[in-house]
């Protein structure tokens, strides 16, 4: 072979060699800058745009993405039981946690009541309407023609604070033909903000979250039971991270979010 030849294919080779050294090096490097993958977790629809902003931040510090779904907190809890893949579940009221507990789901020990919420009548920004949420008040009048937005009040926990705060105020038997039964409470709220219902029942979390509507009035606390919000980390989790995002939860900048989009801390 000539020299003309060899210089040219050893200058390829050694570029070739070069290339399979420093790849592997460049991905590493990436995959430092990047995040790790972190804990699946399943979460109560009403808590979307906090957690959202929680598992970033969680990220910023820690380098772990968690990966979050959102949905109905029965939705979530069924699909839990029937085998779906989370390590974290975070439901808006006890009885689906009580459901996964009794199936004995959770990983014993991380049971834990985190937040509270309150429940409240919203309308359209726009809307003139003016109502005092009271015994008795004309709500299935005000809504004339029109539907009354809350989610599934058989299963999605704002579903059934609402009818329970309805019930007790004696106004659920007239709004029941009312009613617009969302599949999740963030699908509820997105009904009034459109402007396709003229009133809805979200958490006062959710009112705060949406520019589009504007809150009527507070469900008093007596009228439905203690909104809370459980979390456990779940049994058959091999996540080793997913105790970290649950201890983050009560960090200072995590607190900080929850207190800012209207979320009570519970410390019990």
């Amino acid at each position: 072979m000539s020299s003309s030849i060899r210089r040219p294919l050893a200058a390829f080779i050694l570029t070739f060699l070069c290339m399979l050294v420093g790849l592997p090096q460049r991905g590493m490097a990436e995959a430092a800058k990047g995040t790790r993958p972190g804990p699946v977790v399943f979460a109560a629809a009403s808590m979307k745009t906090v957690l959202d902003a929680i598992a970033e931040a969680f990220a910023a510090k820690t380098g772990e993405k968690a990966k979050i779904s959102y949905a109905s907190s029965g939705v979530l809890a069924k699909q839990i039981n029937e085998g779906a893949p989370a390590d974290i579940f975070i439901s808006a009221n006890v009885k689906w946690m009580d459901y996964l507990d009794k199936a004995k789901l959770l990983r014993p020990g991380t049971r834990r009541e985190i937040l509270s919420n309150a429940l409240v009548l919203i309308e359209p920004v726009d809307a003139p309407t003016k109502l005092k949420i009271a015994p008795g008040f004309p709500l299935a009048e005000a809504l004339g023609s029109g539907k009354l937005a809350v989610c599934t009040v058989a299963s999605c926990p704002a579903g059934i604070y609402a009818k329970q705060a309805l019930t007790n105020l004696g106004v659920f038997k007239d709004v029941e033909p009312k009613l617009a039964q969302a599949e999740n409470v963030r699908s509820a709220l997105l009904l009034v903000a459109r402007g396709e219902a003229p009133f809805g029942i979200v958490y006062a979390t959710d009112a705060k979250a949406e520019p589009k509507v504007k809150v009527v009035g507070t469900f008093p606390k007596s009228s439905h039971k203690e909104i809370v919000y459980p979390i456990a980390i779940l049994a058959r989790s091999t996540d080793p991270d997913a105790a970290n995002f649950v201890a983050f939860l009560t960090s200072q900048a995590a607190v900080k979010i929850l207190i800012d989009q209207g979320f009570t801390i519970l410390t019990r």
